[in-house]
C-alpha cells in the first residue's frame, strides 16, 4: 500500500454517477481528496523515462482519463465558458480535455529528451464510449431513448447519441456503447507515432484488433515468438506497404453475446435475449441500421459456422457476464 498524503477517503472519492444537487456537493466536497490521482500517474512517467533515457525502457500507462464517476479537481476555462454544457458534463470533458494535455506532456517530455527518433508511442482504448454524465431528461442512464422515454435494448430500438441525448456523440455517431456487440462499443482509436518509421498523417481502414499488438511489436522488436497466437502483426501495414492478411476476421464477445467482423465489412452478431442473429454491411451501413439476414442468408450461415466455431461450439462462451 501506498499512502498518499492528503488522500484520506477510504472509497477514493468514488460519487454517484446520476446528477443531482447532493451528487454535485458530493463530487466537489475535497475533503480528503488533496491529490488527484491522474497528475501523479503523470508525474511518475515523466520521472520514469528520465531515469531510464539511456536504456531501452517499456512504459504502459492505463489512465483514469476520461472515466466514471466523473471527477476533476478543476473544471478547464475553455470548457467552463461553454454555455451548452451542464455542469457534470463540463467535468466530464474536462477529463477529456486533461487526458490529451497529459499525451501532450508525455510527447513533449520525449521529444526535449532527444528521445523521439527512437521511441514508438501507441494510443489506444480498451472499450467504446461510456455515458458517465448522466442527468434525468438531459443523457440518462440507465440509457434511455428521451423521444420514446423507453429504455434502449440495442436490438430493436439501437442505442445512438441524438435520441439517447448525449451532446458529445462519443461513439462517433456508431450504434451502441461499452458492453455492447455493436460498433459504438468495440470500434476504437488506435494511433501509432514513430518519427521517421510510420508515415505522418497516415491512415488506414485495415481490420485489427488490440489482440494483434503482441505479434505486431514482436515483429517490429525482431522477437521470434514460442508460441502460436490469434493475433497478426500488422507492422507492414504501418510502414505503408501491402498486407498480405486482407481476408482476416474478428471475433469478440459482449454482454449481449459474441459477434464476427470480416475484413471485407461484413458483420454478424449474435442477441442472446432474443437468440436472434443480425447480418451488417459495414461499409454501406456503419451505424446498423438495416438487418441484410433474409437477403443473404448463405452468407450468415457461413459466418455463423466461424462464430460457433470460434466460440467452442457453444455461443455462450461468447457472453460476458463479468458487467
Amino acid at each position: 500500500m501506498v499512502t498518499i498524503e492528503g488522500n484520506t477517503r477510504a472509497d477514493g472519492g468514488k460519487s454517484i454517477e446520476n446528477e443531482t444537487p447532493e451528487t454535485y456537493r458530493e463530487r466537489w466536497d475535497m475533503t480528503g481528496k488533496a491529490q488527484y490521482s491522474q497528475n501523479l500517474f503523470l508525474e511518475k512517467i515523466l520521472t520514469f523515462i528520465r531515469e531510464h533515457r539511456d536504456e531501452p525502457f517499456f512504459l504502459f500507462h492505463p489512465t483514469q482519463l476520461p472515466h466514471g464517476p466523473v471527477a476533476v479537481p478543476s473544471v478547464d476555462p475553455e470548457v467552463a465558458a461553454d454555455t451548452t454544457l451542464t455542469p457534470i458534463e463540463k467535468e466530464y470533458a474536462s477529463m477529456v480535455k486533461l487526458l490529451d494535455d497529459q499525451v501532450g506532456a508525455i510527447v513533449a517530455e520525449v521529444r526535449r529528451l532527444g528521445l523521439e527518433d527512437n521511441t514508438i508511442i501507441v494510443f489506444a482504448s480498451d472499450n467504446g464510449h461510456e455515458i458517465y454524465y448522466s442527468q434525468a431528461g438531459r443523457c440518462e442512464k440507465p440509457y434511455r431513448n428521451l423521444r420514446t422515454g423507453e429504455l434502449f435494448d440495442d436490438y430493436r430500438d439501437k442505442y445512438y447519441s441524438d435520441p439517447a441525448g448525449d451532446v458529445f456523440n462519443g461513439n462517433g455517431g456508431l450504434a451502441g456503447l461499452k458492453r455492447s456487440n455493436l460498433e459504438g462499443g468495440v470500434n476504437v482509436p488506435l494511433v501509432f507515432y514513430w518519427k521517421g518509421h510510420i508515415p505522418a498523417g497516415a491512415a488506414s481502414g485495415e481490420l485489427v484488433s488490440n489482440y494483434d499488438f503482441l505479434p505486431t511489436m514482436a515483429q517490429m522488436l525482431g522477437v521470434r515468438l514460442p508460441v502460436r497466437k490469434d493475433g497478426i502483426s500488422y507492422w507492414p501495414l504501418l510502414q505503408g506497404k501491402r498486407w498480405a492478411h486482407g481476408g482476416r476476421y474478428v471475433v469478440f464477445g459482449s454482454n449481449y453475446g459474441p459477434a464476427v467482423v470480416m475484413s471485407d465489412g461484413w458483420k454478424l452478431r449474435y442477441y442472446r435475449a432474443a437468440d436472434a442473429f443480425e447480418l451488417y454491411n459495414l461499409n454501406d451501413d456503419p451505424q446498423e441500421r438495416e438487418n441484410l439476414i433474409l437477403r443473404y442468408p448463405e452468407r450468415a450461415e457461413k459466418l455463423k459456422g466461424i462464430l460457433l466455431e470460434e466460440c467452442a461450439g457453444d455461443l455462450e462462451n461468447g457472453v460476458n457476464r463479468a458487467g
